[in-house]
């Protein structure tokens, strides 16, 4: 009794060691495992890698008694076992290291978080529910379930990624029914939703807030008003011609410069920026990537200091006057220092300046965890009036 007594007591305190770790990967948002050379029998080769988790543990392992000892004892029957029978498997060897451990810590540790957070909902007597889907990188469409509540501060807490069947607005209520069911939370406590504005979210008969509400009459459905105005800019800047043509400009400049390395040390040499900004492309979804690409190269409104521009109008020409590259590279670069250098490209590029001097904060509370509802709608209502005075709109 006394012998399996300390031998548990040892695994336990392996098991300590594997979770802290499994924490710590978790929190940096790296990868655990390596595709290979995870055998037990293999961990003393310094020359391989054995991934993020089975690494830590081994280092760890270096100034901690006991779990040196358990990676010993496991390495030890490994490679016995593997001499004797030539497999690649553990066999029955107990090793607490393997990706079914690692796994089982994982899940644990989200069963936890989501009771406490259940825990604090249902202190906070109700909730609002937020839904948005996007693919991962195997193309999959992914759900993530938010939901928002106070308690003495505004809280946002990501309880759930779903992997969608379907995109349906009766799929979509479906999908919360069993999220809040098993974090055991009642459907009735849920009294808004905040969506996109597609239609199988907002539909009148058969969208997912529509479906909502017909379950509780009280249920309020809010239309993000971040992506409102993220597609309201994003059809701006695209509108008509001479802005078409600003963000195209800018974006094919940066494309340019940024896939040459020569083109880059002209760059370098050109600029002399102590800091070593470079231009940004512009992002096909983040509008905000369009407000960092022209305030990189124009500066802030009415204050070209701290730009780009002239940097960017010497390069060009660098490249153009160079011999040795090809005629269509010389014309490229020609073609763009003219464009930036139009009366009409620096008169559009200070008027979106000035637009987005007014709602990128706006666009960047929006998007705040404790975002308070009153004070978003008082912003929204100053920045539309802001707008009005200093473009001079009469109707907006």
């Amino acid at each position: 009794m006394s012998a399996h007594r300390q031998q548990v007591r040892k695994k336990r305190q392996v098991l300590e060691r594997v979770v802290d770790v499994v924490k710590v990967i978790g929190k940096r948002g790296l990868s655990y495992r390596h595709v290979e050379n995870e055998a037990a029998y293999k961990w003393d080769d310094c020359t391989l890698d054995h991934g993020n988790f089975l690494k830590l543990i081994l280092v760890i392992g270096k100034y901690d008694v006991s779990l040196k000892e358990h990676l010993d004892e496991c390495m030890k029957k490994s490679k016995e076992l593997h001499a004797s029978s030539g497999t690649k498997g553990r066999g029955s060897l107990i090793t607490l290291l393997s990706k079914t451990t690692v796994n089982s810590v994982i899940d644990s540790i989200g069963h936890l978080i989501q009771e406490t957070i259940a825990s604090d909902i249902q202190k906070a007597g109700m909730f609002t529910v937020q839904l948005d889907t996007t693919q991962d990188v195997t193309s999959q469409d992914q759900c993530a379930v938010v939901l928002r509540y106070v308690t003495e501060a505004v809280h946002e807490r990501l309880v759930a990624v779903v992997k969608c069947h379907a995109a349906t607005g009766e799929y979509f209520v479906d999908l919360l029914s069993e999220v809040l069911d098993r974090l055991k939370l009642d459907k009735a406590m849920c009294i808004g939703n905040s969506t996109d504005g597609a239609s199988n979210m907002q539909g009148q008969y058969r969208g997912f807030s529509a479906l909502m509400a017909s379950q509780s009459p009280t249920h309020v459905h809010v239309w993000c008003y971040a992506h409102v105005l993220n597609l309201v800019l994003a059809d701006t800047t695209g509108s008509v011609l001479e802005s078409g043509s600003l963000f195209s400009l800018l974006n094919d400049v940066a494309v340019f410069i940024k896939d040459s390395y020569q083109r880059v040390i002209l760059w370098d040499n050109e600029a002399q920026d102590k800091s070593h900004r470079r231009l940004s492309p512009i992002g096909e979804t983040r509008w905000g990537s369009k407000h960092e690409a022209v305030e990189k190269v124009f500066g802030h409104f009415g204050k070209p200091t701290n730009s780009l521009f002239l940097e960017t109008v010497l390069t060009l020409a660098a490249i153009e006057q160079q011999a040795n590259q090809k005629p269509t590279i010389r014309a490229k670069a020609r073609g763009f220092k003219e464009g930036l250098l139009k009366y009409e490209t620096v008169l559009t590029a200070q008027i979106f300046l000035r637009v987005f001097e007014l709602t990128t904060p706006l666009s960047k509370y929006l998007q705040t965890k404790g975002m308070e509802i009153l004070s978003a709608h008082r912003m929204v209502i100053a920045t539309q009036d802001s707008l009005k005075r200093s473009l001079g709109i009469s109707q907006l």
